[in-house]
């Protein structure tokens, strides 16, 4: 190799790196957009065989239905359902949200004298006390943090609204995306390329469904549980409880604090009934519900979905751990195709 040609393999190597820096940079100054952009991207994959089984009707035995009127029967039935699920949930619940927020000073002079019962708390505290020691920085600190709260509602409200428009289109152009996307690999690879993009579609589906689906159980068998157990307030309860399956790992054990706190005000006998129903119904969902709904259908094992959600969670909080699932599916879909396939002796 010339002094020439060297000089310029390393000014080549040296414009590469900064431009991989460069693109790294960018792509972490808009990686909130990116996180939108991936999570609308994993929506539209998952309802896509939907949006598809819809599509292939005809209408009047001749004309195929047209995919954006099968894209907005898709997001019509949500909206139904949501709307379904909130007439039969929202007035129960604001009645005992309403009683549940009434009965505060209650139940936190009830818990207090069974502390001081047992010698754990030396004296009682009122709610405003209570809400002065969890701030514990004085009004401004409490002002901050519900212009934060609020901030962080209105926020989720416009990503989520975003998250479903950004979906829509994609499915819109799924077909002329994936032909761009195939016309990346040479010939001999697209059918191979197309059959793993197939499965990829198939285990978001199936986690996508999985996780309502499990949220829906769970939120379901939380209601019965809590009213047959005598617990007040189990609506509210039942909700969290549905709303914590969404979040894997800590999201069960948090949603079960609140029903056995409540429980407590009640006896320490319901208490310990709701601590064990709680449990009975996690050791349900995670040897018999899991194994069928997302190793079977996902075919995600147990040790990656743990490495998975270690490594999600690290990364991005909450929102890590939820797509951590999709993500390890789709990564292990892609280093299957990439790794030689083993060969025989």
């Amino acid at each position: 190799m010339t002094v020439s040609n060297a000089r310029a393999l390393i000014r080549y190597a040296l414009a590469g790196l900064a431009l991989t820096v460069a693109l790294m940079w960018a792509a972490y100054l808009v990686r909130g957009a990116l996180l939108l952009i991936y999570i609308s991207a994993l929506v539209a994959i998952g309802l896509s065989p939907v949006v598809t089984r819809l599509e292939r009707r005809r209408i009047r035995g001749t004309r195929p239905l047209p995919r954006w009127v099968a894209i907005l029967e898709v997001y019509l039935l949500l909206a139904v359902v949501l709307v379904t699920l909130a007439f039969a949930v929202v007035p129960p619940l604001i009645d005992q949200a309403r009683e549940f927020w009434t009965a505060i000073p209650g139940l936190l002079d009830k818990a207090q004298s069974w502390l001081m019962a047992r010698g754990i708390l030396n004296h009682k505290l009122s709610v405003g006390e209570a809400v002065q020691q969890a701030t514990s920085g004085g009004s401004s600190d409490a002002v901050s943090t519900v212009v934060g709260a609020i901030s962080g509602f209105v926020g989720g409200v416009f990503g989520f609204l975003t998250i479903l428009i950004l979906a829509f289109y994609l499915l819109l152009d799924s077909r002329s995306l994936f032909r761009h996307f195939l016309a990346l690999f040479p010939h001999a690879e697209r059918d191979r390329v197309e059959d793993a993009s197939r499965r990829i579609s198939t285990k978001v589906s199936a986690w996508l469904a999985g996780q309502l689906l499990l949220a829906g159980i769970i939120g379901t068998t939380a209601a019965i549980g809590l009213w047959l157990l005598g617990v007040p307030y189990f609506y509210v309860l039942a909700l969290i409880a549905g709303l914590g399956e969404m979040i894997p790992v800590v999201g069960p054990i948090l949603s079960a604090i609140p029903a056995v706190g409540v429980a407590l005000t009640v006896s320490p006998a319901t208490a310990l009934f709701v601590s064990i129903f709680f449990l009975v119904q996690q050791q349900i969902e995670n040897h018999v519900l899991v194994p069928k709904i997302m190793e079977r259908q996902v075919g995600v094992s147990a040790g990656i979905v743990i490495i998975a959600l270690l490594v999600g969670g690290s990364l991005l909080g909450i929102v890590g751990a939820i797509l951590a699932v999709p993500t390890a599916a789709i990564l292990q879909v892609v280093f299957q195709e990439m790794l030689p396939e083993p060969t025989g002796e």
